[in-house]
């Protein structure tokens, strides 16, 4: 998806909630991305960059901000009103977990009345992500508000979230947050329910 450099930059810079959950913003310094509304003093521009989508931020390396929780953001495609079928595609995913418990990519372009390439292109298009990585980013945020939130056992929250084993949750959930979930479950609650993580990210703007 081709974002508009200007429209993000200014919403980033206000931290408008009206932008959120329309566009990531990927810190080169820190390898984390945020929510446009991240309250961390704001990086040098030249060391950002604005991503379509969660999934995007994610396949490009990026991890999720533990401040913002990126798996907060309210589900608002920037596409919605132009591409309906994108927003049923990714709602199929998030909401009705199309792609867990052996669901391929295959099925879910059959139930939109299409061909998997051309789904693959439109998810390229629009998110810039596969519906493969983001039903892996799906179960990822479901599970770190299970983590934050509730709780509930780790074999428990894996199993709600999608994963078929704890053995492959932890494999998952660390390749995104760079730590396991047992170390999130550790953190003092002001740290995992919005305090600062980092003081501020590295090449901060005065």
């Amino acid at each position: 998806m081709t974002l508009n450099d200007i429209f993000c930059e200014r919403a980033w810079r206000t931290r408008d909630p009206a932008a959120d959950g329309l566009f990531f913003v990927g810190v080169h310094t820190t390898g984390i991305y945020c929510r446009p509304i991240c309250p961390v003093r704001h990086p040098y521009r030249h060391n950002i960059t604005f991503l379509p989508s969660a999934a995007a931020a994610e396949a490009a390396g990026f991890r999720p901000c533990l401040r913002c929780r990126p798996e907060s953001a309210p589900f608002s495609p920037a596409w919605k009103g132009s591409l309906i079928t994108v927003e049923r595609a990714v709602r199929l995913i998030v909401e009705d977990r199309a792609l867990d418990d052996g669901g391929h990519v295959a099925g879910l372009a059959e139930r939109l009345g299409m061909g998997e390439r051309h789904l693959l292109r439109l998810f390229r298009k629009h998110l810039d992500a596969t519906p493969t990585q983001v039903a892996k980013t799906a179960r990822v945020q479901r599970a770190k508000r299970l983590i934050s939130d509730t709780d509930l056992p780790m074999m428990e929250i894996a199993l709600r979230s999608g994963f078929g084993s704890l053995r492959r949750f932890n494999a998952v959930f660390s390749e995104v947050y760079r730590m396991p979930p047992s170390a999130i479950r550790r953190m003092p609650l002001r740290l995992t329910r919005g305090a600062a993580i980092l003081a501020a990210h590295d090449g901060t703007a005065p």
